[in-house]
């Protein structure tokens, strides 16, 4: 069993023969560090529902159709939205300078996507467990290339 620091564990008792299970939970937030501050992000579903009427398509569609990585534009709206609930006035112009102060600190688009947008998508329950656990690893496979 792996109980480090960057995984979260909930114990549970199985009814059926008694023996304690464990259960990965789900991550509360994704987390974006730039200039030193640390930014809570997490789609809700009123939030959802806003991104995808200004896209006039579902949020996975983004993904699936984008030929490998959506427009830099839409990831920072999403970003946005995904901080607004926790970060109250955020405007999209705030989250351009957050970008450009990530890129000054060593980020690009890549690996903005691999590890900001992708982590909003999975605290934000878009994927199953299954789909999640892959997701993961091919998301390590592509930080390995980079």
């Amino acid at each position: 069993m792996n109980y480090g620091l960057d995984e979260e564990n909930v114990k549970t008792e199985s009814e059926v023969n008694g023996e304690e299970t464990m259960k990965k939970k789900r991550a509360p937030f994704a987390y974006w560090n730039v200039g030193g501050k640390e930014h809570k992000l997490k789609l809700t579903t009123s939030v959802i529902c806003q991104l995808e009427d200004k896209y006039k398509c579902n949020l996975l569609n983004i993904l699936q159709n984008s030929g490998g990585m959506p427009p830099l534009a839409i990831m920072l709206s999403i970003t946005q939205g995904a901080m607004k609930t926790w970060e109250h006035g955020v405007k999209y112009t705030d989250i351009q300078e957050m970008f450009d102060k990530y890129c000054e600190e060593g980020g690009t688009q890549l690996s903005f996507m691999t590890d900001v947008l992708m982590p909003i998508y999975s605290v934000s329950v878009f994927f199953s467990e299954d789909q999640q656990t892959e997701m993961d690893r091919k998301l390590e496979e592509v930080k390995e290339v980079m």
